[in-house]
């Protein structure tokens, strides 16, 4: 038998729908940029975590972190590595956050993006 949800629950689930709407509108544009700052931390580093993005990141970024990581995760462009670190963020209370490295895929689209750089700066 499912659970009830308690009223507080259901308009906690309501706001959370709105702010995942709210995130949603946000340009396309946004969450590539945001991507691409998890593809270039996996570049720079051997491995890392949303607390080294934080920082880099614009404010209205932090909305779309989870979705990027998520993206290049199921691409197969990063794999979580088994291990966790602490958030630095206050907010979160130290709440444990994923370390992350990029894939066999995902330095195949490095080394090809190189390349194709070469290519074009020798050309």
């Amino acid at each position: 038998m499912t659970r009830r949800l308690t009223p507080a629950e259901r308009l906690a689930a309501v706001e959370k729908d709105l702010l995942l709407e709210e995130i949603a509108l946000q340009s396309e544009w946004s969450q590539f940029l945001v991507e691409q700052a998890v593809f270039a931390a996996g570049l720079a580093n051997e491995t890392f975590d949303c607390n080294m993005l934080r920082d880099v990141l614009p404010e209205m970024g932090h909305g779309f972190l989870g979705a990027a990581i998520n993206s290049l995760r199921t691409g197969g462009i990063i794999a979580h590595t088994g291990r966790a670190v602490p958030s630095t963020s206050p907010a979160t209370h130290g709440h444990r956050l994923a370390v992350w490295a990029l894939t066999g895929k995902g330095r195949a689209i490095a080394a090809e993006r190189t390349a194709r750089a070469q290519r074009r700066a020798a050309a």
